[in-house]
């Protein structure tokens, strides 16, 4: 909103310090600060509403250490991440950008179903919270949206650089040429695919369509039927891996923020025409917006961790874990490097991974030697450490310590093929 409104001062009145708001980095940094505003300045007075509401954790027997200190402390914290992130993205982005509303669409709707769980819980004293079948229903609907926007928008697209020897074989609407700040001339053609990006190689783009094509060219206009599954997928995977990383305090919350940065290093260069050819990666058109989101969801995380690092004063709950996972899951998608979420997400990954080894090989032992065994003493993964005796404060800097990592390995990837 704030992006409009200087934009008139600048057009019409020419205030001076007005023309700022046209640039990404301004914004951005903007929607940060305000953003850790939000979390930090009146997350207190969201945590003294939960815990006069008697909105409080109820915590069930694991046998951990230290879990009945937590018993009681106000859960559905959430909200703070939720307000963080959509305040500063309607003030400071544009919002007519089809990625910003998908994003936005993304937050509340995951988060409204976190809600609902959450409220479940808590008000209606069920513990198990929102069926698991209606949690899948959301995720799977929100995959639809997300991959038939991204497929079928006219405003989605990715433009590749030509020489102007090869302008001439493309259609006119299809060429477009961007000056540089050194006033050089590209020439740009725009492309309509459903592409991503292959890591650590050369040749490093992939049409979806690729697979059906295989089997008769014909079918290549049918790609959707194999990209919206994915995105489907993805979005129900990383959504869920996020809310089973969500166990111990401040884990989920700064491995989102790690996760994050990365993906606004990702959204930058790729909206950029100048860091995209440097780079030899696909230009995205109106990509570049999506910093402005990352930088608030980035802030949130952070402002967050104030009141839910250990001890927590706050849980964020099924309300933010489910939202979190799926905004990581749906950037992801949109600047075109879904296939590297293995390594960026590698934390929510391995939470997720560890659950299902667990469930499985205690089913299978069950059947096979009448009793169940496990490969890990608990699941997801950092309540095995907890159970190892490890202190909770040094398995999350441990484990954000690895998603720094995998982070840099990931950022990496632009060079390294």
């Amino acid at each position: 909103m704030l992006y409009y409104l200087f934009k008139f001062l600048k057009e019409h009145y020419d205030l001076p310090g007005a023309g700022l708001f046209n640039y990404i980095s301004f914004r951005a940094a903007a929607a940060i600060i305000v953003s850790l505003i939000i979390s930090v300045v009146y997350g207190r007075d969201i945590i003294e509403l939960l815990r006069r509401k008697q909105i409080g954790e109820t915590i069930r027997e694991l046998g951990l250490e230290g879990e009945t200190q937590k018993k009681g402390t106000p859960t559905m914290g959430g909200l703070i991440i939720l307000g963080a992130i959509i305040v500063p993205t309607l003030l400071f982005a544009r919002l007519e950008n089809v990625y910003i509303i998908l994003m936005l669409i993304t937050t509340v709707w995951l988060g409204a179903i976190g809600f609902a769980d959450d409220y479940i819980k808590v008000f209606k004293k069920d513990k198990k919270g929102l069926a698991g079948t209606f949690k899948i229903i959301g995720q799977v609907g929100l995959g639809i949206i997300v991959g038939t926007t991204l497929y079928f928008n006219k405003n989605v697209i990715t433009k590749e650089e030509i020489s102007p020897k090869q302008a001439h074989e493309y259609s006119a609407d299809r060429v477009t040429k961007v000056t540089d700040d050194n006033f050089k001339v590209h020439y740009m053609v725009s492309e309509k695919a459903p592409t991503t990006t292959i890591p650590f190689i050369k040749n490093h783009e992939i049409d979806y369509s690729i697979i059906l094509c295989a089997f008769n060219k014909n079918l290549c206009q049918y790609s959707w039927l194999i990209f919206i599954p994915v995105v489907i997928f993805i979005i129900t995977a990383v959504s869920n891996g996020a809310n089973l990383t969500d166990g111990i305090d401040g884990l989920a919350t700064g491995t989102s923020a790690i996760i994050g940065a990365t993906l606004l290093v990702f959204a930058y260069v790729s909206g950029n025409v100048i860091f995209a050819n440097y780079l030899d990666i696909m230009y995205i058109p109106n990509a570049g917006e999506l910093v402005i989101f990352c930088a608030a969801f980035v802030g949130a995380c952070v402002g967050f961790l104030w009141y839910n690092a250990y001890p927590a004063q706050v849980f964020m709950g099924d309300t933010g874990s489910l939202a979190i996972g799926g905004i990581v899951a749906t950037l992801a998608i949109a600047v075109r490097k879904e296939l590297l979420i293995p390594v960026m997400c590698g934390i929510f990954v391995i939470e997720n991974l560890s659950v299902v080894m667990q469930v499985s090989y205690f089913k299978y032992t069950r059947k096979k030697y009448g009793e169940g065994r496990r490969i890990f003493l608990m699941s997801p993964l950092h309540h095995h450490y907890q159970k190892l005796g490890m202190p909770e404060a040094k398995i999350v800097t441990r484990f954000w310590i690895v998603g720094i990592l995998l982070a840099v390995l990931t950022i990496v990837t632009l060079k390294i093929r």
